[in-house]
């Protein structure tokens, strides 16, 4: 069943990208005690199972370096610092490939859920932590009920892989008695190793059970209300980056959708530079010319580009071009009193697709677009 909220309304819709991101910078996360530990156990085992020859040779060279002292050395405060120090360093040097791994292994595990995330509100005090009443919630809710089932698996799973392989290799282990000292210690640490190694793996199952659970209980009590979701819309939307930003969009989107219509046009007049006006009409559908893009300087010259692409007619006609820019109005009509020039243009350029076409004698431009009462 959905929780409800103080408001009484049920939390049913998923957490928005903005919910999300501020309950990262608060440092809540999904992440999973289990992942780590099984990390940090099967690639630990793994490290010492490889480099286990190298660091108990190191260490071995350590120990028989500071055994071997002499009576001087040995009343020489000087000089047993200086070995100690000695001693130290060979020591680091021995396991520092172990600890560097087991370090790499310890920072970026739990990145694997949740990425990187610090914040100094999950420090803070909080007087719930230590809330017997709220201590009692957690115990006997969802997720203690699955920390409960979670350490049962554990028990039950890592005994039974340790019996299992013990009793597999019994044969190996009773067998350490009968070889040498130094054989016995290098094949007894290799089995130890292999059996620790066999039941850190695992624990794979309970972190292939731990990670999805998690996830979804992580993304449970992140749910919103309805209304959550339309305050934290409006709260979005209201600010004057993102109103800017929707703007930009729409325009960038208008102007893409205005640029598709320009290889339909029938004709395009410019200025010839600074204005340029894309008409189409089709005498059947249309009661008159319609403008299909429009535009001025830099959205000029991409028309005439596109124009040009495409195959468009481009007719020079600066007065009638002017006009039509000022006066007409995106995907409309043009306006009745620039009908006559228009309709001259568009005559022209019909009786020059046809000319073309058919092989005919080109028509002859016309000379006047414009009376002088139309000009603008």
């Amino acid at each position: 069943m959905a929780e409800e909220s103080e408001s009484g309304q049920e939390k049913t819709e998923d957490p928005t990208p903005k919910k999300l991101d501020d309950a990262k910078k608060k440092g809540q996360v999904p992440r999973s005690k289990d992942l780590n530990s099984m990390a940090i156990m099967v690639i630990g085992s793994a490290s010492l199972l490889t480099l286990g020859s190298y660091m108990i040779g190191s260490i071995s060279m350590m120990i028989e370096k500071g055994l071997r002292l002499s009576r001087t050395e040995i009343f020489d405060t000087k000089s047993l610092l200086s070995r100690m120090e000695v001693t130290v360093f060979d020591a680091l040097i021995g396991i520092s490939p172990f600890l560097f791994v087991m370090t790499v292994v310890a920072l970026f595990t739990p990145m694997a859920l949740g990425g990187w995330s610090f914040s100094a509100d999950s420090m803070a005090f909080k007087a719930s932590r230590v809330n017997p009443i709220s201590g009692f919630k957690r115990m006997f809710g969802t997720k203690g009920l699955m920390e409960l089932v979670k350490a049962l698996l554990k028990l039950v799973c890592v005994s039974s892989i340790a019996v299992i392989f013990l009793w597999a290799n019994k044969y190996e282990f009773l067998g350490l008695s009968a070889l040498p000292l130094g054989a016995a210690l290098h094949q007894g640490a290799w089995l130890i190793g292999m059996c620790f190694l066999v039941v850190s793996s695992s624990l794979i199952l309970i972190v292939a059970i731990d990670v999805p659970f998690q996830l979804w209980d992580h993304s449970k009590n992140l749910k919103m209300t309805l209304q959550e979701v339309r305050d934290e819309m409006k709260d979005t939307e209201g600010k004057p980056e993102v109103k800017s930003k929707v703007r930009q969009m729409q325009q960038e989107m208008a102007q893409r959708r205005m640029m598709d219509a320009v290889p339909d046009a029938d004709v395009i007049i410019t200025n010839p530079t600074h204005y340029a006006i894309a008409l189409k009409y089709h005498h059947e559908s249309m009661t008159a010319p319609i403008v299909v893009a429009m535009g001025k300087d830099l959205i000029a010259f991409r028309i005439r580009e596109i124009a040009q692409e495409n195959e468009v007619e481009i007719f020079q006609a600066p007065p009638l071009a002017r006009a039509l820019y000022a006066q007409s109005e995106l995907k409309k009509e043009i306006p009745g009193e620039l009908f006559f020039a228009v309709a001259q243009v568009l005559a022209f350029v019909f009786q020059l697709r046809t000319a073309r076409q058919q092989g005919l004698v080109m028509p002859k431009r016309p000379n006047s677009y414009m009376s002088p009462e139309e000009e603008v």
